[in-house]
Parts: structure tokens; sequence; C-alpha cells
């Protein structure tokens, strides 16, 4: 069972994203594999506290955190969110934004220039935000949507080295191919040599003499892709899905990024939902109310029968246990239907109706008893009828 990320950065769910990230950096420098070599305990702690800060670290994603736990983080190829699929080289990314690329600890701790080496010169690309439409019978069972996204793509003509050809591309004469430029700092911990992105490759180690042509020395094009999303079920309106590597192309071989999918519901015409509840309206007549009847109500996978007793009141409230949505936190949680009764009262009669109901108007059986007072809704409601 994978701990808490509060837990791992030392931290309360109350903490605010300065104080998260202030403990981060405490525990990047800890267990940071320069400072313990070798040392295989804390290069797994290191991994974890970056784990933990890849989602409390970015709001939405803690958002999403706090509401479902890991299962709502749920990570891997191809996955949503974070959790587990990080690398050392995706860490090392991180700590332009965590200790600065101009600071000793940003330069010599990874600084982002760990993870651009063999990887191109060009910055991340952006990420994409897209809504995905989904019905109550998606949302009950979870979908696949396959989608086209326009967005920038690797170039198909240089594959995304953004060179006319390989004769275009020599070693960096800064740098001498390395992406870096080495320099001893003085730092809290002494002298410690410290590394920065070369200036004049971006990091690539290499350098263009002639651009591609199609892209412009870019290494990305405009373009289209189709996007296979495995959208889990029990999802509900506004929660957002992160796809890592989805999004916009990076320039020149650099990382892509990621595409955010938000979900929309879209309207039921008979049901609507409240929670992992779903509601029903039932519309009876006053016979069916006095006499009892056995009604037919939609529910997300189809129909289904349901007695209303002889007897029963207006605002009645009916239950089809685990006819509900599930919870995206449980597959084994699902939430039941609610029926509420309506009693239809007609607005016009025909001569022969009223003179019924003048005859039964008077009837010790159809005038209300006081002494009998049905329970309120509200009541019925806690006492789980």
């Amino acid at each position: 069972m994978k701990k808490d990320y509060y837990e791992i950065l030392g931290v309360s769910k109350s903490a605010t994203q300065e104080e998260i990230k202030k403990a981060y950096r405490k525990v990047a420098l800890q267990f940071h594999p320069d400072r313990n070599p070798d040392n295989k305990e804390a290069e797994d702690k290191f991994k974890e506290a970056a784990e933990a800060y890849e989602i409390l670290g970015d709001p939405d994603k803690r958002a999403k955190y706090d509401q479902f736990g890991h299962a709502g983080v749920k990570g891997g190829q191809g996955g949503y969110g974070g959790g587990g699929h990080m690398n050392m080289e995706d860490i090392f990314s991180q700590f332009g934004d965590v200790f600065g690329d101009d600071s000793p600890f940003g330069s010599f701790f990874g600084g982002g220039t760990r993870a651009r080496r063999g990887n191109g010169s060009g910055a991340r690309g952006s990420n994409l935000r897209i809504k995905v439409k989904m019905t109550l019978e998606d949302i009950a069972k979870g979908a696949k949507k396959t989608i086209k996204v326009k967005k920038y793509v690797g170039c198909n003509t240089c594959h995304g080295s953004g060179a006319k050809d390989k004769s275009s591309v020599s070693n960096c004469t800064t740098c001498g191919g390395s992406g870096v430029i080495r320099r001893v700092q003085q730092t809290i911990l002494g002298h410690m040599q410290t590394t920065a992105t070369c200036p004049t490759c971006n990091g690539s180690g290499s350098m263009i003499t002639a651009k591609c042509g199609t892209c412009k020395g870019e290494g990305r094009e405009y373009g289209e892709e189709t996007i296979t999303i495995d959208i889990p079920a029990g999802v509900h309106e506004g929660i957002q899905l992160s796809m890592n590597g989805k999004g916009n192309a990076g320039e020149r071989n650099g990382p892509a990024g990621d595409l955010i999918v938000q979900i929309e519901e879209t309207p039921h015409e008979e049901l609507q939902r409240e929670g992992n509840d779903v509601l029903y309206n039932l519309y009876i007549s006053f016979p069916e109310a006095v006499m009892g009847v056995n009604a037919e109500v939609p529910t997300i996978d189809g129909k289904a029968r349901i007695k209303v007793e002889p007897g029963t009141q207006s605002g009645k409230v009916l239950k089809l246990k685990s006819k509900g949505l599930p919870d995206i936190n449980s597959r084994y949680h699902v939430g039941d239907q609610l029926v509420y009764v309506n009693v239809w009262t007609p607005k016009q009669l025909n001569s022969e109706e009223k003179a019924l109901l003048e005859k039964l108007k008077n009837s010790e059986n159809f005038k209300p008893n006081p002494g009998k007072k049905e329970k309120s809704f509200f009541s019925r409601m806690f006492s789980g009828e």
C-alpha cells in the first residue's frame, strides 16, 4: 500500500504550496543520489519524495488527490496524474522550478540539464486541455474515447531534430558536446563542482548549421494525432485526468507536454445524478396511489419494475439498491437509484369524474387523518425508507 504523500514530505494537509515546496527541497537534499552514492534506500526515498511533490506541488493534482486519494492520480504509462511513473530524468527536470536554475543547488542537483541530455535541445512542449463528454452510461462502466487532437507533433521530415540533415548538426563549440558547463562554487556545504545548462546549445550538446525546411528548425509542426483515452468508471463533472506526454511536442525533440482531460457530463433525459446516487421522478395517478401499482422506471442499464404500495403518499422515496454509479475510489461501492413518487393531480375533469369525486370526498377514508401523520421527506430519508 502506498504511503500518504503528505507523510512522505512531512507536511500537514493544510500546508501551503510554499511549505510543500520547502519540504520537498529538504527531503531532496537529504536523499539526493549525489550525496548518497550507491545507497538504494536513499534513492528510493528520493524518488518517493519526487512523486509526492509532483502531485502536491500541482494545485489541480493535489485537489484530485485530496478528494480521491491515490486512485484519483493513478499513474503508469498512458495513465493519469502522477504516481509511480517517474524516472530520474523526470525528477531532475523538476529541479529548475524547485531550486532555481541559477542557484548552486539547482545546477549541482540537476537543474533540468540532466533531464535534457540525449533528448534534444528544445524546451518542453506546453500542456493541452480538452473536454470529453460522458453520458451516465459511460460513467457507470468507464469508457474508451478515441479523439483527434490538433496540436504540435514531431516533424516527419527531420524526425524532430530541426536540422536539414545529419551533416547540418555539429558539436557545440562552447560545451564540447556535453550540453553543460562546469564550474566550482562556494555553497553552504563547501566547495562543489556545479553544472549549468550550456547557454549556446541550450543543453543539447549540438548546434544546427542548416535548418529543416519543413519546420524551420523547430523540430515540430502543427498537425493532428488520434488519441485513445481510457476513462475510469465513476468520474464526475469537472474532474481532470492527465495523460503524460500527450500534449504539444517539444521543440527539437524536447519532452512533450501533458494532455489534461476535463470531464463534462451530458445530461440524461430522465435521470439526475447526486453524488453516486441516481434520482428519478415517478408520476402516478391518484387511483394508482390509492390502489397501488407495478411501475416501470428507467435505470442506467435499462428498465426496471418497482412496486408502489397501496396508499403511497406523494413524496415517498423508493430505493433501487446498487442501481446508481460506482465510486471512483472503490469498484465495490455503488450508489443507489432513488425513485421519488409524485401523485399527479388533474387540472380538468368532466362531469362524470366530478360526480365520482364528490361522492368520495365526504368518505372518511378520503379525509386526511391528523392523528396519523405521514413522515416527512427528510424523516424518511434518514430512516432509510
